[in-house]
């Protein structure tokens, strides 16, 4: 006998949300240690598909920002993903924003927060990889530290990519956040043709150094015009990128004026994000086609809000506020819900 997630949530949410995501981890990482996680969970849910040249058991994963630091691979693992994405990992160390960092608005089911990059940096998310021994599918999404100047981005982002090559299967460039100062300004003009050729020239230089190519992911903001999502699809082809993940959190606050908590800073994720969200995958895939594969992600809190995204144009989708709000059975709801669409 599983025990819902429903039983758990009222305790959790009694919590300040970052002790109640710390606990969290606590027993998961203790009932995964003893083998025990099968009565809070179901069953992995396999449906294999093929993307970026990888094989992924199953096109539901999860998002990065839940494990910045990779210490708790084999736990998430269990809970059935078909891929991990882990960080934003910044090459140093740095703390993040001050807490209260993090916001619940549960009547829409949404969270907001400013965490700011926090982690413990490149060479300690490398040690957790080596120690958990983690044979899933594994992203390592990789950013900025606060402290380096904008024009100076490049250079973390070329070291974030080196020190993490050989343990990715693919690697996301995190230029999106809302919580980093200026860190958006990267999406675009000159910085962000920069930003890409210097990585598709460091990926090149570890391919031929490894003897294999790693896929490179953008991760891009719901906050972009049209104008600016075409010229982004624009130079992903033409610095030749591997994938898009379409969305980061959003700045707006449409349809949240009188919610607690709405007016804090930071990026506001969860169910008001979907049909933004939505609608720069369209974007996106208009542009794409199948030239380029979407990974999509923003307000999945059913397995309907999953199959819209693949409706949508996307291949694969990764859950973060969702899981907070429903539990690990939405994994294999969202599974199901995307089997019987490919199959019809």
């Amino acid at each position: 006998m599983q025990v819902p997630y429903s039983w758990l949530r009222p305790y959790l949410f009694s919590l300040e949300p970052e002790c109640a995501h710390n606990l969290t981890f606590k027993w998961l990482d203790t009932l995964e240690r003893f083998n025990l996680l099968k009565y809070f969970v179901p069953p992995t849910q396999l449906f294999p598909v093929k993307v970026m040249g990888l094989n992924f058991p199953n096109p539901v994963g999860l998002s990065a920002g839940l494990d910045k630091d990779a210490a708790h691979l084999n736990a998430l693992h269990r809970l059935g993903f078909g891929f991990i994405e882990v960080g934003t990992v910044t090459p140093h160390p740095q703390f993040g924003n001050p807490q209260p960092r993090i916001f619940r608005l549960p009547e829409k089911q949404a969270l907001i927060n400013r965490l700011g990059f926090n982690n413990q940096g490149i060479p300690n998310l490398v040690r957790n990889i080596h120690e958990s021994q983690f044979s899933g599918i594994l992203g390592i999404n990789i950013g900025k530290n606060a402290n380096t100047p904008l024009h100076e981005a490049t250079q973390d982002y070329a070291r974030a990519l080196r020190e993490v090559y050989a343990l990715a299967n693919y690697v996301t460039v995190n230029i999106s956040s809302p919580n980093t100062k200026n860190l958006r300004d990267l999406q675009g003009g000159d910085a962000l043709d920069t930003l890409l050729a210097c990585l598709h020239d460091t990926r090149e230089m570890l391919s031929d150094e490894h003897g294999f190519r790693r896929p490179l992911a953008l991760k891009i903001s719901p906050d972009l015009d049209n104008n600016q999502i075409d010229a982004i699809a624009e130079r992903l082809i033409h610095h030749k990128f591997d994938a898009v993940i379409a969305t980061n959190t959003t700045l707006k606050r449409v349809g949240l004026e009188n919610q607690k908590n709405a007016q804090e800073t930071g990026g506001l994720s969860g169910a008001p994000l979907r049909e933004t969200s939505v609608h720069v995958i369209e974007r996106l895939y208009k542009r794409l086609g199948e030239d380029l594969p979407i990974i999509g992600v923003g307000g999945i809190l059913t397995g309907d809000d999953a199959r819209e995204k693949l409706q949508a144009g996307a291949k694969l989708v990764q859950l973060y506020t969702g899981l907070i709000y429903q539990g690990p059975s939405l994994i294999g709801e969202c599974v199901q819900a995307i089997k019987k669409t490919k199959i019809a």
